[in-house]
This record gives structure tokens, C-alpha cells and sequence, in this order.
């Protein structure tokens, strides 16, 4: 039997990185250790730069890369093999499964769909309102739910308002309309996704690489998150619903008012199910949003876990899990219980090994050396402004993740960033949080993200059309990271001016 070291359906670009990524780590390790003091400041920089080419061109299956720490950094005296076992599964991971199986109930049982049409019914049927409508609900949803899953619900929905048109416009015009209409959902997916810890994989990521980093450092809570990136979220929405308007959306028609409505009222009435689901939505992001004390000026809200003897106990995917396991417990009339087992195959376990690949990365980072390395090879950029800092990291993170998916971008350049913000004297937060937000900063090819994948695929936007919007919003979303820093930064405990005593 023939062997064939390569499947026909690889990319070249996938080829070169098969062969790269190991060829790579050999001449680190064996000819060019950057550190011959400590020879596994080699050994860690070889491996993750191997990671970084297999992640980067998808040689093999992105959760299989990060499966590398498991296998060699054991071998290669870097952690102990239980470490870094451990690091795979953690209380990040437990929030994010946690949200992930109320994302799956509201999908299950049609009520995302549902708050998206009442939204829209809301808003009303004039070019700018619809344009507005689609992005909010679709920035909505992917606060909670994956913005692929929200995506492929919003387009259906987007194309009948699209075939409406068509009906009775000239063909230019709806093609104009729907360019903006659909760029609008793939975009918004992608921003609304940046408000919450669980709207975007980069978040939890970066949660659990910065505790890993910092163990000393305090917590970053959701509902810190939350009130520093949700405002983000809006300006960026509206900015990129702006741009958008200008474009695509300055023709007038006049759409059938009922048009959401009777698609709302095709859904039937809410069933206990889907009133169950919500009620349990709602709840969990109450009790994150308020499970710390909550202290703005000179008003201070308490935090229910200090009503337990030990609230440090408790942390967000204890709640995630206590919250969702209620779904497999609470009867359904149609079907047994609310999720049943078999739904939780649609988890997605691949993004919980690339999360543990990741998080084993950073810990080879801090263990090895290679981060104190790192940081002292970068010295030098401790005599540049804050602002061009920020915006030199969210710049070059919103360029990376345009190749690679934001969930690797981030797990590769955090670890890196941290040691940096330690060796600059600056909070290591003011580098890693712009980088989180910039990773999912993806809009202008169809492979940087899923939903511009799945827009493109309607064959109704051109790659040209999707740069040229994109490339605007990508400048602007660098530039509106590097103003959050400054302005909403201390809600997260950043001082851009010096190094807190937990990164010392």
C-alpha cells in the first residue's frame, strides 16, 4: 500500500505548517536556545512556537495542537505531567460550559429566536431601523449564545426582509440594502460578543491565563467585565450601525409593518418550556452580575455570596454550573426534563482543549522562565507612550486573529503580553485586555470569523465590499479600545501609569 504523507483536501498553506511547526521547535531547542542558562527557556519556546504554526495554519485539527503541553512538556522536563493535566480543567472551563448549556435550552426551545422577532417588532421597518434592529438583537444574543449559532438563526430572517424587498425595489437597491444588512449581523455578532465572559471564547481565556499569570492578583469577576466591556460594546455598535447606514442604508422603502409580526405570531404561544429556559436565563446572569459587592462612588451594594460562611468559595462557574444543572433536573411536558444528556453533545468539547491547550501554554510560560525572558528581551518598549502601546498590541492582535481563529490568537499572544507588562513596569492588564477585545476584532475576510464565513456564504456580499466596511471598523475598534483603557480601565483596576504590587 502506497503511503501518502499528505490527504489531497490540505491547503498548501496547511502543508508548509505540518512540516514547519515540529522543523521549527528541532532548531530552537537543539541549535538556537534563546536562554543556554536554562536550557527548558528553550525547550518551552520551541513547543509553543510549534503550537503557534500548527494553530496558525490549521496543519491538524486546532484542539489536537493543543494537546502538545499533555505530551511533551513532560518529556521535555518543562511541568510535571499531573501540572499540567490540571491546567485542562478549571473553573473558567465550568463557567463556560455552564452558559453553554443555557445557549443550547434557549436553542432547543426556540426562545432565542423569539426574542429576536419581538425585539424587531419593536423597532419598526424603516431602512435605518431595520439595519439598527438586526444588529442590536444579534449583538444581544451573542452575549450569551456563540455568535455562529446566532448568526445562522439572524440570516434566515435577514433574507425574508431581503426577498420583501425585492418584490417591489430595483435590484441595485436591495442589493445595496442587503449588503449592509448582512454585514451588519456578521459584524455585531462579533461585537456584542466582547460584553460578557461567556460571549466570546477569548474572555474566559484570558480570566484564567491572567490567574494563572498572577495568582496574586485579584479576582476579575463577571460583572467587572461586564460594566467595563459592555459600554465598549455599545459605542462600537452604534459606530459600526453608523458606518453601515452611510453606506448601504440611505434608500427608502416602505416595509409590510406586519412582516415580524406575523413571524412572531407563527412561533405560537410561549410554551412553559421556553418560559422555564427564560426564567433560568435571566437568573444566572442576575446572580453573576450581582455575586460580589458591587461598590460605585459612595454607593455599595452588597454581593449574595457573602451571605455563605465562605463567599471566596464561590466564584462564577460555580453558579454557571449550579444555575444549568437545573435545566436537567426541571420537568418539560413535550419531553422528559428541559436538556436532555444527549444535548450536551452539542458542547463544544474542541474549544475546551484548545482553552486547556492555552492555559498549559501559559504555565509552561511562567514555570519555564520564558515569560521573565520574554519581558526582558522587550525592555525597550517601556520608553513608548501608553496610548501607542495600546494601540500597537490591539492593532497587531486585530491583524493575527484576521488569520487564526481568536480563540488561539489569544491563548498564544496573552502569556507573551503579560510578561511584557511586568518588564515595561506597567499593569499587565493594560496590554491583555486589549488584546482579548482585539482578538475578536474580525471583520474583514469571510475566514477570519465563522459569521462572516456564514454571511459570505450567501453569495450576497463580496470579499472586496466586506475588506472595505471592515478595514474602517477595524481602525475604529483600535482606537476605541485604546480610549476604554483610559476612561473605563479602572473598573477592572487598571492605572496605565504603574505596576499594581500583585505582578511584582
Amino acid at each position: 500500500m502506497r503511503f501518502r504523507l499528505f490527504h489531497s483536501n490540505l491547503t498548501m498553506l496547511q502543508k508548509a505548517g505540518y512540516i514547519l511547526g515540529p522543523l521549527a521547535a528541532f532548531i530552537i531547542i537543539v541549535f538556537t536556545n534563546p536562554d543556554p542558562s536554562s536550557p527548558i527557556v528553550g525547550y518551552t519556546a520551541g513547543l509553543a512556537l510549534w503550537m503557534a504554526i500548527w494553530w496558525i495554519t490549521e496543519a491538524v485539527p486546532l484542539p489536537v495542537t493543543a494537546l502538545i503541553p499533555v505530551a511533551l512538556f513532560p518529556l521535555f522536563g518543562i511541568m510535571n505531567g499531573k501540572t499540567v493535566s490540571s491546567l485542562y480543567f478549571n473553573h473558567v472551563i465550568f463557567l463556560f460550559l455552564g452558559g453553554f448549556m443555557v445557549a443550547i435550552a434557549m436553542e432547543k426551545w426556540n426562545l432565542h429566536k423569539r426574542i429576536a422577532l419581538f425585539t424587531l417588532m419593536i423597532f419598526g421597518v424603516k431602512p435605518a431601523k431595520i439595519l439598527f434592529g438586526f444588529m442590536a438583537v444579534t449583538a444581544f444574543l451573542s452575549m450569551w449564545i456563540s455568535n455562529t449559532a446566532t448568526t445562522m438563526m439572524m440570516v434566515p430572517i435577514a433574507m425574508s426582509v431581503i426577498v420583501n424587498l425585492e418584490s417591489y425595489l430595483e435590484p441595485k437597491d436591495v442589493k445595496k440594502y442587503s449588503v449592509g444588512l448582512l454585514l451588519g449581523i456578521a459584524y455585531s455578532s462579533s461585537i456584542g460578543g466582547i460584553a460578557t465572559l461567556i460571549g466570546t471564547p477569548p474572555n474566559p481565556a484570558f480570566i484564567r491565563i491572567f490567574s494563572i499569570s498572577f495568582p496574586n492578583a485579584p479576582e476579575i469577576t463577571f460583572a467587572q467585565w461586564f460594566f467595563f466591556a459592555f459600554p465598549v460594546s455599545v459605542v462600537f455598535l452604534f459606530i459600526a450601525w453608523f458606518v453601515l447606514f452611510l453606506i448601504f442604508g440611505r434608500i427608502k422603502f416602505n416595509l409590510d409593518k406586519n412582516l415580524f409580526r406575523n413571524n412572531y405570531a407563527a412561533l405560537g404561544k410561549m410554551r412553559k418550556e421556553e418560559m422555564t429556559v427564560l426564567i433560568i436565563f435571566i437568573t444566572l446572569a442576575v446572580l453573576w452580575l450581582t455575586r460580589v459587592p458591587i461598590t460605585i462612588d459612595n454607593i455599595h451594594i452588597p454581593g449574595w455570596s457573602q451571605l455563605f460562611p465562605h463567599p471566596e468559595y464561590i466564584n462564577d462557574g460555580v453558579v454557571a454550573i449550579a444555575v444549568s444543572m437545573l435545566l436537567f433536573i426541571i420537568p418539560a411536558k413535550e419531553q422528559c426534563r428541559i436538556l436532555k444528556w444527549e444535548d450536551a453533545k452539542k458542547l463544544p468539547w474542541g474549544i475546551v482543549l484548545l482553552f486547556g491547550g492555552g492555559f498549559a501554554l501559559a504555565g509552561g510560560f511562567k514555570e519555564s522562565g520564558l515569560s521573565q525572558w520574554v519581558g526582558q528581551q522587550l525592555y525597550s518598549l517601556k520608553d513608548l507612550p501608553p496610548a501607542v502601546t495600546i494601540a500597537s498590541v490591539s492593532g497587531v492582535v486585530a491583524g493575527l486573529t484576521e488569520l487564526t481563529s481568536n480563540t488561539a490568537t489569544s491563548q498564544m499572544v496573552l502569556p507573551i503580553l503579560a510578561a511584557l507588562g511586568t518588564s515595561i513596569g506597567r499593569n499587565p492588564l493594560m496590554l491583555m485586555v486589549p488584546a482579548t477585545l482585539a482578538s475578536s476584532f474580525a471583520f474583514l475576510m469571510p475566514v477570519a470569523t465563522p459569521p462572516n464565513a456564514i454571511i459570505f456564504g450567501t453569495g450576497r456580499v463580496s470579499i472586496k465590499e466586506m475588506f472595505r466596511v471592515g478595514l474602517t471598523l477595524e481602525i475604529a475598534g483600535v482606537i476605541i479600545i485604546t480610549l476604554a483603557i483610559f476612561l473605563l480601565g479602572p473598573v477592572l483596576g487598571i492605572d496605565v501609569s504603574q505596576l499594581p504590587d500583585w505582578a511584582k
